[in-house]
């Protein structure tokens, strides 16, 4: 399967850049001496409940107004993504969602104070054919290339951040997907791994979550392959890049970062992908990360 991979973007300039260079609300150049900070969200910056403690907020906030460049690397999409920025008091900077599928430039003088500078699509039906002649009972739901979602059997989630269109799988298949979600109510964790490893997907990039959860993506695109063409625009030299998350989606980025740092309840693979893991979310893990970032000279 081979998906079709498109820069839909709207082209960036310099001006795109351009001040403010730091301060409270965030940075659109890189400052010497300072951080690009990539941040996962759910099991991060916030509980699998979706709360953020204040100890976390205020550390990543005394980040931002340090001038580092806090990017948030998600795989909610944008509209899940928004609120979270806004805790993070980030008014002028950029944010990664859709596991790298969206990349989105921050600016409260925007209207929408917001605007998606790089969109990464492909077609899903060879996909959704193959998973659904293995997983017929699963829960199947697509996040367009206009920011929707379809789904199907009413399939709900926080992480799309707006309602999805119930709609039916041929409808499905002609869509143009930014992200191919999939559940199963049906699987343990380990058994709807083992099933989605022995479709054998091709041509995307797939990554298996805490549950029955898979996240289908364009061929290529991570959260890290992302980040990495945002750092070469920002000119943000590689050592000075940290990431930290918990999830094996957050796998490349972890292994991109020049510091790379798992969460304490993070699986196996996701640690030793990591050049260190701090506590749990539970534990306010990522306080202690932020707060060495604030040592930097």
């Amino acid at each position: 399967m081979q998906a079709t991979l498109m820069n839909t973007s709207s082209d960036t300039s310099p001006s795109d850049f351009a001040v403010p260079a730091a301060g409270l609300g965030g940075t659109f150049v890189h400052q010497q001496g300072k951080l690009m900070v990539c941040l996962d969200v759910d099991g991060t910056l916030v509980d699998h409940d979706g709360h953020m403690s204040e100890a976390v907020k205020q550390s990543a906030r005394a980040v931002v107004g340090d001038g580092h460049a806090v990017v948030v690397a998600t795989g909610r999409s944008l509209p899940a993504t928004l609120p979270i920025i806004e805790a993070l008091g980030v008014t002028h900077g950029y944010a990664v969602c859709s596991n790298g599928g969206v990349t989105v430039r921050i600016d409260v003088d925007l209207p929408d104070g917001h605007e998606v500078i790089d969109r990464r699509v492909f077609d899903p039906a060879p996909a959704l054919d193959a998973l659904a002649e293995r997983l017929p009972y699963a829960k199947y739901a697509i996040e367009t290339d206009d920011g929707g979602f379809l789904s199907t059997q009413r399939f709900q989630d926080m992480s799309f951040g707006l309602q999805a269109r119930g709609t039916s799988f041929r409808e499905m298949r002609r869509a143009s997907a930014v992200r191919l979600v999939v559940n199963s109510d049906d699987s343990t964790s380990d058994e709807f791994a083992a099933a989605v490893e022995g479709i054998g997907l091709h041509g995307v990039t797939y990554s298996v979550g805490w549950s029955a959860w898979l996240d289908v993506a364009a061929a290529g695109v991570t959260k890290a392959s992302s980040l990495e063409a945002l750092r070469d625009q920002l000119a943000v030299p590689e050592r000075m890049t940290v990431a930290c998350g918990d999830g094996r989606n957050d796998l490349e980025m972890l292994r991109w970062a020049a510091r790379g740092v798992a969460m304490g309840q993070a699986p196996v693979e996701v640690k030793e992908a990591s050049d260190e893991v701090t506590g749990t979310v539970w534990e306010d893990g990522l306080v202690e990360v932020l707060t060495s970032v604030l040592t930097v000279d």
